[in-house]
């Protein structure tokens, strides 16, 4: 099978959302790789806790698949701020020896300059729309959620220290991925932060701009194909259905192909 990988692979999701059993951030994903031969587990972090909390609760439910599976390491496919959680734990928790692989996919891996600007707000108003987030987001499971901190971690200059102090580990294979979309219009879930921040910054998913989520081993930006081009949402299967019905040479149809394709392509290097 495409994906039976020799290690186990863990989702990582990104900021606002937990993995749920029965309403999966994931989508239809996980199920397509469990087809193909994948041994999917999933990283159960907080959705708007700090990174240090949420790499130190990847760490942990790591530790139990590979328990579980008797498997000595995992390959981490990580979605948004879910790649930044996993490179906290690989470098400064000491866990490169567990991880085979981390592939990010729109991770901003160096930050967001509309994040720099909402950061001047003034602190007061910002804490009290975290207060309210974080009440929010204890319904939905989160232990410790810290919005105020999570999202201020996007800023430009938090991610330059970031990256100083968290280097990729020599004996982790990295990979990186930037889906764009192609203009605000090309879904409506995400247009205006994709206005927003194309405005501000320049090319980018709805979220995260082509730029920030180039990392070691980038595999190009991903523009799908039937021209409206790959949103933040479309990444993680949203919808549940396929953002065009034909592939075209090059494109992107189908995003559970795109991952099986991630998966199946770990596998042929023995991962």
């Amino acid at each position: 099978m495409a994906c039976n990988t020799k290690y186990p692979v863990v989702m990582v999701h990104g900021a606002g959302f937990r993995d749920k059993k029965h309403i999966n951030y994931w989508g239809r994903i996980p199920a397509a790789l469990e087809e193909q031969g994948a041994a999917v587990f999933y990283g159960h972090q907080d959705s708007w806790g700090s990174i240090e909390y949420n790499a130190a609760v990847l760490a942990g439910n790591i530790r139990q698949a590979l328990a579980e599976t008797g498997s000595e390491k995992v390959n981490i496919v990580a979605h948004s701020k879910g790649g930044l959680d996993a490179r906290y734990m690989i470098s400064s928790l000491e866990m490169a020896a567990e991880v085979a692989s981390l592939t990010t996919v729109a991770t901003p891996h160096h930050g967001s300059k509309t994040i720099d600007l909402l950061c001047k707000l003034p602190t007061g108003l910002f804490r009290v729309a975290a207060v309210l987030v974080n009440l929010f987001c204890r319904t939905l499971g989160d232990k410790n959620p810290d919005f105020f901190t999570a999202s201020r971690q996007f800023s430009t200059g938090y991610m330059k220290e970031f990256n100083a102090q968290n280097p990729d580990a020599d004996a982790v294979y990295y990979q990186s991925y930037a889906p764009v979309m192609k203009n605000p219009f090309s879904d409506l879930i995400m247009f205006w932060p994709n206005l927003i921040v194309g405005l501000v910054e320049g090319e980018n998913d709805g979220l995260v701009t082509a730029k920030s989520a180039v990392w070691t081993n980038f595999r190009g930006i991903l523009r799908g194909t039937g021209g409206r081009g790959i949103s933040h949402v479309d990444e993680v299967d949203l919808r549940r259905r396929n953002f065009a019905k034909r592939p075209k040479a090059g494109g992107v149809c189908d995003i559970r192909e795109f991952y099986i394709g991630i998966v199946a392509g770990l596998k042929d290097i023995g991962l």
